[in-house]
């Protein structure tokens, strides 16, 4: 039987239509450690790698790791938006707000 976490990497890598290769590539682990996590019954990874994974999903390590959940909500694709967003650079952080705006001004 395969973890909760295990279930719901899979599935948010199947959602966003990603292999294993390609997520583990983006997670910067490899192909086997996401086939492990996926399929092992206890799976035992560091936060580190939950966090690079969940990154590479679009989603939170909080999500990852709760039970309750099984599909991430729009509250979850936000904050991991924001997450991604605090680590641009200044320059493209700039880059964002100046799309928004645009975005903003066709309305």
């Amino acid at each position: 039987m395969t973890s909760i976490l295990g279930n719901k990497i899979n599935a948010r890598r199947r959602d966003l239509k990603l292999s294993i290769d390609k997520l583990a590539e983006l997670s910067g682990t490899s192909k086997s450690y996401i086939w492990e996590l996926e399929n092992r019954e206890n799976p035992n990874p560091s936060a580190e790698k939950i966090e690079s994974i969940a990154k590479a999903l679009s989603v939170t390590s909080q999500f990852l790791l709760e039970s309750k959940v099984e599909n991430p909500d729009e509250e979850v694709i936000d904050e991991a938006f924001f997450r991604k967003y605090k680590g641009l650079s200044d320059n493209d952080k700039k880059k964002m707000r100046k799309l928004i705006d645009v975005w903003d001004d066709e309305d």
